[in-house]
């Protein structure tokens, strides 16, 4: 089936109703507070799936610990032209090339409102590609979910919209920033806002980044989205797309840059996501400095029950550790994932 027909086949099945729903509480040990936000477990997931906020609810059921919608934008658009989804199957690897395509902020707005989401809420939000101001869209995206989501992620890392990413580097990421967390100031709750960063930033780019960010009062980052790079995936079948590389191929490089990140930053919290295909790879974005952990494009290839074998596999590793807690080994083998040293077993 073709890449986007078979993730709208799936929305619609969890829409329906027809997902598993966890049968079983956490464990203690995935308990875990971000952001002064309480979470049962730290898996959440991704933006990109649930583009139009239809899926939340059964998506929080299913045991995530969060759900972050989006990217929605305040005008609906289009996205790319069709196809712009491409499996890169002998890689587990997938190329995207969406290009922000949802129904903006009213569709999403309305999906949301009332709803009771037991797991925390993420909206992700982003501008429209043909916009005359990228801050203002932003500005908006705050103004109208910032009293409805438990956090915001502010998306300026998608290789898929011209000029979006030139908003990560210096002036234009303090303008950025300083105009979206006045905004933030003025809603009725200090509702949580990150910033989801690019994997493709150098270390220079990202002392830059982390200078600006630590000025302000984000309260954190999310490291990383899509790379442009195709090292990983060089010669394969649709490797010469267009667009943003995700899945398992992305794990080395984001998990370097989160560790790099975590350097940067010090306390400041941290949400891993990048190519998380197995307990392993889950358990190295920890050990690299995540405090939250995100997926979506291994569930493609290792389908819905990934979900309870990432939190087992975390259960045992903390066990293994002689801890209680999964907080309790956040960031023990960062330098060697920033250094290039630390390899999955």
């Amino acid at each position: 089936m073709d890449a986007e027909t078979a993730h709208g086949a799936t929305i619609t099945a969890l829409r329906l109703g027809l997902a598993p729903e966890q049968s079983h509480p956490d464990g203690a040990e995935l308990r875990t507070t971000l952001c002064g936000l309480d979470l049962t477990n730290p898996i959440g997931m991704a933006a990109g799936f649930d583009k139009n906020a239809e899926v939340p609810r059964p998506l929080a059921l299913m045991g995530f610990g969060m759900v972050e919608i989006g990217t929605v934008t305040p005008r609906p658009q289009a996205g790319n032209p069709r196809p712009r989804l491409f499996r890169i199957g002998s890689a587990e690897g997938v190329i995207n090339r969406m290009g922000f395509n949802n129904e903006g902020h009213d569709a999403a707005f309305a999906r949301l409102k009332g709803q009771r989401i037991p797991a925390a809420l993420g909206v992700n939000i982003g501008a429209n590609k043909d916009s005359d101001d990228f801050v203002l869209d932003y500005v908006l995206g705050v103004r109208r979910f910032a009293d409805l989501a438990d956090y915001l992620t502010v998306n300026v890392s998608s290789p898929n919209t011209p000029g979006l990413r030139n908003l990560q580097a210096d002036e234009a990421l303090r303008r950025l920033l300083g105009e979206v967390l006045a905004a933030r100031a003025k809603a009725k709750t200090r509702v949580p806002v990150f910033l989801k960063i690019a994997p493709d930033l150098d270390e220079a780019a990202l002392d830059a980044l982390a200078a600006v960010v630590l000025a302000t009062d984000l309260d954190g980052l999310i490291v990383s989205n899509t790379t442009i790079a195709r090292d990983a995936v060089a010669g394969l079948e649709n490797a010469s797309e267009t667009g943003g590389l995700s899945g398992k191929p992305l794990f080395d490089l984001s998990t370097r840059r989160l560790a790099q990140t975590r350097q940067r930053v010090g306390a400041l919290p941290i949400i891993g996501v990048g190519g998380i295909h197995s307990p392993q790879s889950a358990l190295a974005k920890v050990q690299a400095g995540a405090n939250a952990i995100q997926l979506y494009s291994a569930m493609v290839f290792g389908g819905l029950d990934m979900l309870d074998q990432l939190k087992r596999g975390l259960v045992a590793a903390v066990r293994a550790e002689g801890k209680t807690n999964i907080s309790e080994i956040v960031g023990t083998q960062v330098d060697d994932w920033a250094a290039g040293r630390a390899r999955l077993n």
